[in-house]
């Protein structure tokens, strides 16, 4: 084992992690100079094709929809920016909408990070500079005028170093049992109205079960359950609504369950062994495609209906795990598979994980990682919030991020010292977010243009809909 440093010599390294990258040249941008066309292009290679021009259509409603499909582009251009060489397992995809509530394993509701598919190695800076442009771009979108959205920003990076100044004094176990509940939230909440609000998320979590989502997706036939079809957005591989393509050998059915079987055997052997029998006392009932949030459109993604002997159901979501756009521009150690690099990095950034969390190789060696699919879990209604709110809520997000990095990374009291108790980070990173908002404006305004000269194809879910009605 190495060697532990003392509190005193990891404080200076932090600090004189200042003299690598001064805090002040965070506010630059990095490399834009790049097409961002050929990015994306590059970005849904292999990816169902039927979907891909679902995908865009979903990034052409806003220039906040584009950023939350384009994370290839801002990891583009982090990589031209200095950073403290402070790095770990990052979640890679940081933006304010990959933060949200869900279920602890003991029924608790908390607050954390909920996407890890672009989780690696890579700068802590990059996660808060994603973060904070994602609430520079939202801002512009909702139509908050440029001194709130400076100050949104600026609260959830102060709020990063705050938290993380906190953490510095935390002891390994206190971080690593470190959870922001939602009562939590509620002490913690400035206003009588974010107090209101956080109690109706609790609500409405409580209510977003399996046994909620069972009668809403799937229909009861002769004592066995089907999941029904709502293409584009869900349906079954090999049925007439498919959307897979002819030459995927999709449609053998034997051939698929068979291959898909052997994936599960594999699954189940990177789950716990009480983890294993819970999942025995279940019978798989159906499964379906589905397609879900923005960037991951086109990723192949199966829901799995399984029933235990009492009728009760259980919802995975099997799905895909590409390369992260992190490695692809910062060099790191990880796992070579990459669903192993989703759930290692979900278990270590999260506070409390799914229990199904798992990972294996499936058809034509793709590679995937298993959760539940609903528990409990709820995301903002960003759009409905006021700048009071978004300013409030951006204040949370500040404090997850930085629990999480507190507890992957081990390096709380680095970071702290690094970041000080002034605001010279918080001030190049408010630039930053303003300046990148304007990057992302014009990656968009390229984007629509070739959507709408025919370079790229974009459908709405609408318009694909339509094509399965009679």
């Amino acid at each position: 084992m190495s060697e532990i440093q003392t509190l005193v010599e990891r404080q200076a390294a932090g600090r004189h992690a200042r003299l690598r990258a001064k805090r002040s040249l965070h506010s630059a941008i990095g490399d834009s100079g790049r097409d961002p066309i050929q990015l994306l292009r590059e970005n849904s290679a292999g990816r169902v094709e039927a979907l891909i021009p679902l995908r865009y259509g979903r990034m052409s409603v806003s220039p906040f929809t584009f950023f939350r499909g384009s994370a290839i582009l801002q990891a583009h251009d982090l990589s031209g920016t200095a950073h403290s060489g402070i790095t770990f397992p990052v979640c890679g995809d940081a933006h304010l909408m990959n933060f949200g509530g869900f279920a602890t394993p003991e029924r608790q509701l908390i607050f954390d990070l909920n996407d890890f598919d672009e989780v690696a190695t890579g700068p802590w800076e990059w996660d808060v500079k994603r973060l904070a442009a994602s609430f520079a771009i939202a801002g512009e979108h909702m139509g908050i005028s440029r001194g709130s959205i400076e100050d949104i920003v600026s609260t959830a990076v102060h709020e990063y170093r705050d938290r993380m100044n906190s953490y510095a004094s935390c002891s390994a176990l206190e971080l690593w049992h470190e959870i922001v509940t939602f009562e939590r939230m509620i002490e913690a909440a400035a206003t009588s109205e974010g107090r209101r609000l956080i109690n109706r998320a609790m609500e409405k979590a409580a209510g977003r079960t399996h046994d909620s989502m069972l009668a809403k997706m799937a229909v009861l036939h002769d004592g066995r359950w089907t999941i029904q079809d709502a293409p584009p957005a869900l349906f079954h591989p090999t049925g007439p609504n498919s959307l897979l393509g002819k030459n995927r050998k999709w449609s053998d059915t034997d051939e698929w369950k068979g291959k898909l079987t052997h994936a599960f055997d594999g699954y189940l052997q990177t789950l716990s062994s009480e983890r294993r029998e819970l999942l025995g006392q279940f019978e798989l009932h159906d499964i379906a495609f589905k397609v879900v949030g923005v960037g991951s459109v086109g990723t192949f993604c199966l829901v799995m209906l399984f029933v235990d002997s009492l009728g009760k159901p259980l919802f995975l979501q099997v799905k895909e795990a590409r390369p992260s756009v992190i490695s692809r521009y910062f060099k790191g150690n990880g796992p070579a598979h990459q669903g192993e690099r989703v759930v290692s990095g979900q278990r270590l950034l999260q506070a409390a994980s799914d229990s199904f969390l798992g990972w294996t190789t499936g058809p034509a060696g793709r590679q995937f990682y298993f959760r539940q699919l609903r528990d409990m879990k709820i995301s903002a209604e960003v759009e409905r919030m006021s700048s009071t709110i978004l300013q409030g809520y951006a204040r949370i997000c500040g404090w997850g991020l930085a629990r999480a990095h507190a507890k992957a990374s081990g390096k709380a009291v680095e970071i702290a010292a690094y970041l000080g108790n002034g605001n010279r980070f918080a001030d190049a990173l408010t630039q930053y977010a303003l300046a990148y908002a304007v990057q992302n404006h014009k990656d968009y305004d390229a984007f629509i243009r070739a959507c709408r000269s025919g370079k790229l194809e974009a459908r709405s879910d609408e318009d694909m809909a339509a094509d399965f009605r009679v």
